[in-house]
């Protein structure tokens, strides 16, 4: 039926299937005799129709209508005349498939069951209901044999010995009339004639014993009944496949098991013309190919979203086409296919609905139930389909569009159509030339990319070839070529690998990094170095994009050799110059503008810099962008790329300062404002250089200098690397120092006559005044100074500002300090205001920290005011303090030493000392030797007043003098543990006409004396350790003490003790 005036379905265009008539595959004459076939179909629907078929007549009459696009007169005349057609022969195709559990009527046990079957022409009486007995009656069922003619009864072979017999039997029954024609199935035991001892040597059991006694009274070869099943045809449907109870004639043994039965109602004879001269599986196939063609069409969704799924008119017609032509389901499938597939290379839809009828031609195949020309025409089919679904995988990025609704379902159908159709035995055996389908679809791959490249290239194509125009259509072909690749990696190429083990990925990208290489270098040779700056700017956007594909080579599995892109930044290295020109002419005219339009006022009060600053930071933010997106990959060039960028960058810094300085001056000349306004725009002019000064010190992290450094490590020596980037950095960040330093300082000396002034005050103040009195003056200054400051300056500049303000007060505070020498509450006083502004500078950590307060000169001061504020008696034990941590600290016996012990009883609060010897003492008298003494003083005197000195006998011409004397001191515990108390021990050279010279002297502190600080006293003198002492000269040691002492004039114990002192210094010679 496949005539000449056929339309060659490859040559239709894709395109909007609802615009498309396929009606135009079949001529008119085909067209009608299908329709006629077809309509006698629908006239002569045998069976019950099934729960999902449409069953009014009607109804289907009006669908194929319309699939065959037939006007109403011209339905009515071929109706007509398919009326006035012979009705073919009614035929039931019956199974007799196999039955289980029935009857064993011989002795062993088992049956030898068979099986008669027929169709009985009687008219359906009411009383009965399939075949069933009447109610309350006990009339037997007529059998097989005796219902209908020999003629026309079936039999089914023996199965010898067995309650499940299987027979896979088929039988065609012909019928006239289906509405009182009825299916009849008698189950017989067959029995042969057999000898009786024959029959005993079977017996097993006690029922077999029954058997054989029943046997015997029949007659020989007479069959036992097993059961039967009665049908009205008209009760079944097209197409039946069940299990059917086996029915009893009497009441004994009702369960006789089951039958499974397969029915088929078919024609014989068709009258059609179409079925007179055509294959049932042809005219089938034509009929399956207009259906769809006329559903696609109804597809409101389009065709692409179309499953293959057909509406139940459709499927009504096409199960009974099929049934009454008695085609085998192997065939029905293969027409499907062939329908299905040659629409699909006209219309495309849904490949889905194709797989699961090539797993049914696998399934089924065998090649003898084809002949050569369905053989061919299969094989047609495979080839045609894999060269068409190629074709569409050459052109995915048009054909599945990742904006159009489930393009990605579609092509993975496809991809698995393909796939399965090439593992199709089917395939292999109808198709000798079997093709490679990897490299068949890689070889699609790579054409359909270069022809996509090349279509793009023509519409970028720019109409004035400018050289601005040749560089924004590079860019934007370029773009293309990444959001491609993108699409690739991220979307189609899972489909491919998990489909066809295929890494579209990197088919796409060799061939596109070796199509834009080769368009890239010709283009950009035609560019001279004079470009501008639109065209350079054109250049860096290009530039980044081949950067970017460059960079996808790490999605590649492999590649063989190097690529055409590896060094494409070579192609731009004329336009450096200008782009790092423009980047910087960019950032000096966007630094100009802010500083232009800055008011010097602070953002807010966490932003305590001006809008000028912000401009900056996001001027060298993009700077740092742009280095960062050029990431120059040869090391050497990207140094000195580095060094002008830094270099630029340091000149911004700098002329910012410059102009930020010139704003707040030309802002002041502009309006006469008060001092405490000038002040504001110091404050924000010192930030905003304090905020530049880090942005600037950021600089060598964002541009990652670290790991440039390490790139050009065996390239650029270290010493070039420092001289170059980090001596511009550090000369700029000084420079912005120096600023900074400037500005703070200049805001430092409006402050500091101030405090001066406030010191001066508080100096004149009356000592009899309360300290906290005379300093709330300079308390409340330098508050509201403070917190004027802080809110205008950051952390930062206000530490500067703090650290210099700190150290002016100091440098007030000492001088105040030696305004009025010997007056103890002045110093009191001052000590309190440098108590307090200690407090205020750190202002519970919010100011500067305690380290940096606690300089050389506060230490000195503190200490200096300490001991003058110090009561004279504090300041001798102060004395004594220093004197035994001199002792401590001693380590020669430049002078000699002296060993004693001591010990304490609490007991009778008795200080015991025992002066053993003198050693190594210096010759102080004329004949080289000395004549030696002790003397022992309990220290200070006005805690120990009524201590009496104790002396040792004088040992003569000896500088080893042995003493061993023991002294007893009365004194409380308390009293050996007060500040600076010790014992101290001075040796003298005796002179009889003179002074007495002074060999030394040495200090014990009595806190450290054995048994003041134990529980249990020292009962036996030789548990006393020796105690060495080292003697010294008075020195330089407490001579601050003693000249603070000498001052004050009109305090008798502070004068007597310095003049003791001096007077000892004065005993020694050689000091």
């Amino acid at each position: 039926m496949e005539s000449d005036t056929e339309t060659q379905i490859g040559e239709t265009p894709r395109g909007d299937c609802r615009k498309m008539d396929l009606s135009h595959k079949f001529s008119k004459k085909e067209l009608t005799l299908l329709y006629e076939d077809v309509l006698y179909t629908i006239l002569h629907r045998m069976g019950k129709p099934e729960p999902n078929q449409v069953s009014d007549p009607d109804e289907l009459y009006a669908y194929v209508q319309k699939v065959f696009n037939m006007d109403p007169e011209e339905h009515r005349i071929i109706l007509q005349r398919t009326k006035e057609l012979e009705s073919p022969i009614f035929c039931l195709k019956a199974t007799v498939k196999e039955a289980k559990e029935i009857l064993g009527k011989d002795v062993s046990g088992f049956s030898d069951p068979y099986c008669l079957l027929g169709i009985e022409n009687k008219k359906q009486d009411s009383s009965v209901n399939d075949g069933t007995r009447q109610d309350g009656k006990k009339r037997s069922k007529a059998v097989v044999k005796n219902l209908i003619p020999e003629d026309q009864t079936h039999r089914t072979q023996i199965i010898p010995q067995t309650l499940n017999p299987v027979w896979n039997e088929t039988f065609i029954l012909e019928f006239k009339d289906i509405e009182n024609a009825r299916f009849q199935l008698d189950m017989w035991d067959f029995d042969e004639v057999e000898s009786v001892r024959h029959r005993l040597g079977e017996l097993s059991d006690l029922h077999g014993l029954k058997r054989f006694l029943k046997d015997a009274r029949k007659d020989k070869g007479q069959h036992d009944f097993l059961g039967n099943v009665v049908l009205w045809l008209k009760d079944l449907h097209c197409r039946n496949d069940r299990w059917y109870n086996l029915e009893p004639r009497t009441e004994t043994y009702p369960n006789r098991g089951q039958c499974h039965l397969q029915f088929f109602l078919l024609h014989k004879r068709r009258a059609t013309t179409a079925s007179k001269t055509q294959p049932s599986y042809t005219v089938h196939r034509h009929l399956f190919k207009q259906i769809i063609s006329y559903e696609i069409l109804q597809h409101q969704a389009g065709s692409t979203s179309w499953d293959g799924e057909l509406n139940k008119h459709a499927c009504t017609i096409l199960y009974l086409h099929a049934t009454q032509k008695d085609l085998p389901v192997f065939h029905q499938i293969m027409a499907k296919w062939l329908a299905y597939s040659k629409l699909y290379l006209t219309v495309e839809f849904n490949s889905n609905c194709l797989l699961p009828l090539i797993t049914g031609i696998e399934y089924q195949w065998m090649q003898g139930r084809l002949n050569p020309e369905q053989k061919a025409e299969l094989a047609d089919s495979f080839q045609s389909l894999l060269v068409y679904g190629t074709s569409l995988l050459q052109r995915y990025r048009i054909v599945f569009p990742i904006s159009a609704p489930n393009s990605a379902q579609r092509l993975q159908s496809l991809l698995r159509l393909l796939v399965q159709i090439c593992k199709m035995k089917a395939f292999r055996e109808l198709c000798t030339l079997t093709p490679d389908l990897q490299q068949m679809v890689t070889e699609a791959l790579k054409l359909g990319t270069t022809e996509w490249f090349q279509m793009k290239k023509q519409q970028l194509k720019p109409m004035v070839k400018t050289m601005e125009e040749c560089g924004k259509a590079l860019v934007s072909l370029v773009k293309e070529v990444n959001a491609d690749l993108q699409q690739c990696h991220k979307v189609w190429n899972k489909y491919f690998s998990n489909t066809m083990r295929l890494d579209l990925f990197s088919i796409a990208y060799l061939e596109l990094q070796e199509l834009v290489s080769c368009y890239v270098k010709e283009k950009l040779s035609k560019m001279d170095s004079g470009m501008s700056h639109l065209t350079a700017e054109s250049l860096f956007e290009l530039y980044l994009n081949l950067q970017e594909l460059h960079q996808m080579k790490d999605f590649l599995c492999h590649s063989e050799g190097p690529l055409e892109l590896m060094n494409f930044h070579q192609w731009f290295k004329e336009a450096i110059p200008k782009w790092l020109q423009k980047a910087y002419t960019i950032g000096l005219e966007r630094t100009q503008r802010a500083v232009r339009v800055d008011q010097l006022k602070p953002l807010g009060e966490l932003n305590k810099h001006s809008t000028s600053t912000v401009d900056l930071s996001t001027c060298y933010a993009q700077m740092v962008k742009t280095w960062q997106q050029l990431a120059w990959p040869d090391p050497e060039e990207a140094f000195m790329i580095m060094v002008k960028f830094v270099e630029d960058i340091c000149r911004i810094a700098l002329m910012y300062c410059r102009l930020i300085k010139a704003r707040a001056e030309e802002l002041s000349s502009l309006n006469q404002l008060e001092e405490g306004e000038a002040a504001n725009r110091l404050c924000v002019v010192v930030n905003n250089i304090e905020q530049l000064r880090m942005i600037v010190l950021k600089l060598p992290s964002q541009l990652d200098w670290a790991r440039l450094e390490q790139q050009i490590g065996d390239v650029v020596a270290p010493e070039q690397i420092q001289n170059t980037l980090h001596h511009q950095l550090q000369s700029t960040v000084a420079c912005l120092n120096n600023e900074i330093r400037g500005v703070v300082q200049t805001l430092a000396t409006k402050l500091e006559a101030g405090i001066s002034r406030h010191i001066q005050e508080l100096s004149t103040c009356s000592d009899s005044k309360d300290p906290e009195d005379c300093i709330t003056p300079l308390m409340k200054f330098l508050e509201c100074e403070f917190e004027y400051l802080h809110g205008n300056l950051v952390q930062e500049n206000f530490n500067s500002l703090l650290e210099l303000l700190w150290n002016h007060t100091l440098e007030v505070l000492a001088g105040a300090a030696k305004l009025r020498d010997g007056h103890l509450k002045y110093f009191k006083k001052l000590q309190f205001v440098l108590q307090s502004l200690e407090l205020s500078f750190h202002a519970e950590g919010c100011g500067l920290q305690k380290d940096t307060l606690h300089t050389a000169a506060f230490t000195a001061l503190e200490k200096e005011l300490e001991l003058c504020s110090s009561p004279s008696r504090k300041l001798i034990q102060k004395y004594f303090n220093a004197r035994i941590q001199q002792q401590v600290e001693m380590n020669s016996e430049k002078y000699g030493a002296v060993t004693i012990k001591a010990s304490y009883r609490h007991s009778e609060q008795k200080l015991r000392v025992e002066v053993l010897n003198a050693v190594n003492l210096l010759p102080l008298d004329s004949n080289g030797s000395s004549d030696p003494f002790v003397q022992l003083t309990l220290e200070p005197r006005h805690e120990f007043p009524e201590v009496a000195t104790r002396t040792t006998q004088c040992i003569k011409n000896n500088l080893h003098p042995l003493f061993d004397e023991v002294f007893d001191f009365l004194i409380p515990a308390e009293k050996c543990q007060q500040d600076g108390a010790c014992l101290l021990l001075t040796v003298f050279d005796y002179d009889t006409l003179g002074t007495n010279d002074l060999e030394g002297e040495a200090f014990l502190p009595l806190c450290s004396v054995l048994g003041l600080n134990e529980d249990e006293e020292p009962t036996n003198p030789s548990r006393v350790p020796q105690t060495r002492l080292s003697l010294m000269y008075p020195g330089t040691t407490g001579n601050e003490i003693l000249k603070l002492l000498e001052t004050r004039k009109g305090d008798r114990e502070a004068q007597a003790f310095v003049k003791l002192r001096r007077q000892r210094a004065k005993q020694s010679k050689f000091e």
